[in-house]
């Protein structure tokens, strides 16, 4: 039965996904708002709301090893396999305003978070939290990338209507239907696929530890992967970076922001590797996107291997 319900996850978030991407690339045109934006806001916050789910549920449940691996784990999976997938089928062309802004600003996020984990290198205290006062940090930073998609908006909404004074008019009950039904079943679908595979792995003897760090990660993950794979098919470039962007910064800085100000979050020293290596293969994302504005296949071979690479590694640590 735990198969049948995975194949049905699974095609709940294939045709969720193609409404979502349809849906919100519809409406960023009839908003006069560039798709870039669509990916960095309602689709990254979309995709990411399994993560969000998942970490401060384990929040509450006082599971922090769960909370925090699922946010790295998933931002690992985010910038090497759906990045590198992705751009497999079709190459991602990165706009200038993303390599030099959102980019960093998701590097930024990244070492914010190995500061605030390193207590006992930085302030001498004889345990790793993420304390309340961490995670309103975190918000701030929240806040102010907000206020940055806000102003880039404005501008953007500015822009677009002095190129092109008429457009097509839209159904917006149609689109705005195609979108919230496709998050949706998105959500429902990635939710259905980690119980189930969680149920199957757990049958195999792999330990819980390992399931969230795997399963659970990648299952949350799920979203981001097929949405930007089918943006990437729809030749919607902008909306599959900006998702895969935008998700890292909002896990980072809204999602365990929230989850460590519900209730502060023990940091297993293991963890520290798997922020470590987020932060170089952030760096590493950035580069590849400096090379003529866009991350190509030979880029996208390269990550989707270090992800493999990277599976191999914790699977063997734990």
């Amino acid at each position: 039965m735990n198969y049948i319900f995975l194949i049905i996850g699974f095609a709940l978030l294939i045709k969720g996904a193609d409404f979502f991407v349809e849906g919100s690339s519809n409406i960023a045109k009839a908003l006069k708002v560039s798709p870039l934006l669509i990916g960095l806001t309602i689709v990254a916050f979309g995709t990411s709301s399994p993560e969000a789910t998942v970490s401060i549920a384990a929040a509450l449940d006082g599971s922090a090893g769960v909370a925090l691996g699922n946010v790295v784990g998933s931002n690992i999976f985010n910038i090497t396999l759906v990045v590198g997938l992705t751009a497999l089928i079709n190459p991602l062309k990165v706009e200038n305003e993303t390599i030099r802004k959102e980019i960093p600003f998701t590097l930024v996020a990244s070492i914010t978070l190995l500061v605030v984990i390193s207590d006992i290198s930085l302030q001498f205290l004889s345990e790793n939290f993420i304390s309340r006062g961490d995670g309103f940090i975190l918000l701030l930073f929240f806040t102010i990338f907000l206020y940055y998609i806000f102003e880039v908006a404005r501008k953007s909404r500015d822009q677009l209507k002095e190129e092109s004074s008429a457009s097509e008019p839209i159904s917006w009950g149609k689109n705005s239907l195609l979108t919230i039904a496709g998050l949706a079943a998105i959500i429902f679908g990635g939710d259905i696929v980690v119980d189930n595979a969680t149920s199957i792995a757990l049958s195999f003897g792999m330990s819980e530890t390992l399931v969230g760090l795997t399963i659970v990660a990648v299952g949350t993950s799920l979203p981001e992967l097929i949405t930007s794979i089918t943006a990437a098919i729809k030749k919607q470039s902008d909306i599959a970076i900006g998702n895969i962007v935008g998700s890292n910064i909002f896990n980072i800085l809204f999602v365990l922001g929230t989850a460590s100000v519900i209730s502060p979050l023990a940091v297993d020293s293991k963890i520290f590797i798997d922020v470590v290596l987020m932060i170089i293969l952030t760096g590493v994302l950035l580069i590849f996107s400096r090379t003529n504005f866009k991350v190509g296949k030979v880029e996208g071979f390269f990550l989707v291997i270090a992800y493999v690479a990277y599976a191999v590694y914790i699977i063997l640590r734990n």
